[in-house]
């Protein structure tokens, strides 16, 4: 069967997992792992206890831990990709970009309150597998499309340049807030800084 499912008890009468159950019980429990700590201070042993399977489950279904820990990055990007476009959809007609903008940024500090350890980890200089960083890669140039085709900016060098110096300045705009304790009084002041950084980057905005 393409899809791994099964009906049967278990001894004491217990439907057993399908795949995709189990897969995201798995998944869960790294995820829930990770956020406490760094990529090399959690163990598959850890992983496969908090989630209640066996090692050999946890590689079957993720191969290897770093590509587990890339589907964790992956599953927490799409998270926050989700939950920022339901704010974006939320918006009324004619709400002008820099107003789009600042609600995409309440909801990554939203997101970053929720995950501070995890979150800061990579910038922090923390050592994560190749799998990983190639994820985080491959979202952080969608996140760079996206903001240019919501400005209406060129491919011009200059414009290219800003949109990924935005994303700089506001991660590590972020990581100080983090370092601060989240503080809710230093959200706005954040984001007003992050928003004037890419107008000047920019020049103006489009609307």
């Amino acid at each position: 069967m393409a899809k791994e499912r099964s009906e049967q008890r278990t001894g004491g009468g217990q439907r057993r997992m399908d795949v995709e159950e189990r897969k995201a019980l798995i998944l869960n429990a790294a995820r829930e792992l990770y956020a406490r700590a760094a990529y090399s201070q959690v163990s598959t042993t850890e992983i496969s206890r908090a989630s209640g399977s066996s090692q050999a489950l946890v590689f079957h279904y993720f191969g290897t831990k770093a590509d587990l820990f890339a589907a964790v990055v992956g599953s927490a990007i799409e998270d926050l990709r989700s939950a920022q476009s339901a704010v974006d959809a939320d918006l009324p007609d004619g709400v002008p970009v820099r107003d789009r903008v600042r609600a995409s940024i309440e909801v990554y500090l939203d997101h970053i309150a929720r995950h501070p350890v995890s979150w800061a980890a990579p910038l922090r200089g923390g050592t994560e597998p190749e799998e990983a960083q190639k994820v985080r890669a491959a979202a952080r140039a969608e996140y760079v499309g996206r903001l240019g085709s919501l400005l209406g900016v060129s491919g011009w060098p200059r414009h290219v340049y800003a949109l990924w110096g935005y994303f700089g300045f506001l991660d590590q705009a972020c990581l100080h807030w983090v370092e601060q304790g989240c503080l809710d009084d230093e959200r706005q002041p954040l984001i007003e800084s992050a928003l004037g950084a890419l107008e000047g980057a920019l020049g103006d905005w489009q609307t």
